[in-house]
């Protein structure tokens, strides 16, 4: 026959079990949690730094062949750069944005046996492709002629420096602070949009 005082002890060691098993079953989900956020966040960044890779070769695909005198068109390369067909951000790759991909336009600084690549300044950008073209056959090293297309992604960039964009966690659980490489592709100028038959500014 059960007294009281046994039915009292065995429901006090009955809710001590299930406190137990809460505390546990929290710390195992908190581990758990951490793991696989961790995983997740890898992952997306792993996709991030790959993905950046493929944007700048696609933004100097399109560039080398788009008219850099045309705003809107170099806008559109920028969005198709990363799979938009409007401003946005690449898709899962938050903070990334067209607005981070520079497109520098270069010339070829020839001295003696020594080629150096330099940026030309926007200001200093010949006024259309067809005045480029007839810069470079006067010249092809010349400061007006474009004979290169370099692509990076940058969160601000100038002439030499591009500062990288920062890595922005999906969830806060999992703290990865860190700049994502500075993707960069160099082409050669091909057509920069200069149609077909079009005669040049040849003078």
């Amino acid at each position: 026959m059960r007294t009281p005082f046994c039915q009292a002890y065995r429901r006090t060691v009955r809710t001590k079990q299930q406190g137990v098993a809460a505390v546990e079953f929290s710390f195992v989900a908190i581990v758990f949690f951490l793991i696989f956020f961790g995983i997740v966040e890898v992952s997306r960044a792993m996709y991030i730094i790959n993905t950046l890779q493929e944007v700048t070769r696609r933004a100097a695909a399109l560039a080398t062949n788009t008219d850099f005198s045309n705003a809107a068109a170099m806008q559109e390369v920028r969005q198709r750069a990363i799979f938009r067909d409007s401003p946005g951000v690449l898709l899962f790759a938050q903070p990334v944005a067209d607005t981070h991909i520079v497109i520098d336009y270069m010339w070829i600084r020839r001295a003696g046996d020594t080629m150096t690549m330099v940026p030309i300044p926007a200001a200093s950008l010949p006024a259309s492709p067809a005045a480029n073209f007839a810069n470079c056959l006067g010249d092809p090293y010349s400061e007006g002629c474009i004979r290169l297309v370099r692509v990076r992604v940058c969160q601000t960039a100038s002439a030499d420096d591009c500062d990288p964009v920062g890595y922005q966690n999906l969830v806060s659980l999992v703290p990865l602070s860190f700049g994502l490489p500075v993707s960069m592709t160099i082409v050669t100028a091909e057509t920069l949009g200069m149609p077909a038959g079009v005669p040049c500014e040849c003078t």
